[in-house]
């Protein structure tokens, strides 16, 4: 995704990530947002700028006000090119969990017709020191 470093680089400030946060719960002019937060409405302006420039927010003009929220198409993208790492994650972990320990008797289609099972050993038990009672 060519937009997952500017997301990133949005989504790093404080102030965007609280501006974030809150369109994810509803959506907001930028008045009701600067009223909420300790800065300027220019300055809300100029962040909710920002996110918008990241493909992270979508704006729809009502009246005099402009009424933000999440794109979710925006948000989608950054969640599918966090997801590839997730994939490539767990696809490691099933073929790490897959591989065949070595030390284990052959288990394959010809040990299993002579009747091989497969057999732990067992680890030594430790037991416990033996403490003297302290006067």
């Amino acid at each position: 995704m060519a937009n997952a470093s500017a997301a990133f680089a949005a989504l790093a400030d404080p102030t965007r990530r609280e501006i974030f946060e809150r369109l994810a719960r509803a959506p907001r002019a930028v008045g009701e947002l600067a009223a909420e937060l300790p800065v300027s409405r220019p300055a809300v302006s100029q962040h909710l700028k920002v996110l918008k420039d990241a493909g992270l927010v979508v704006h729809e003009t009502q009246g005099t006000r402009n009424v933000y929220e999440i794109d979710p198409h925006g948000l989608g993208e950054l969640r599918a090119w966090l997801d590839q790492f997730w994939a490539e994650a767990l696809d490691a972990f099933k073929a790490e969990v897959e591989k065949t320990d070595p030390t284990e008797p052959d288990s394959t289609e010809s040990g299993a017709k002579r009747g091989a099972s497969r057999t732990r050993t067992s680890q030594p038990t430790l037991k416990p020191r033996n403490q003297e009672k302290r006067k």
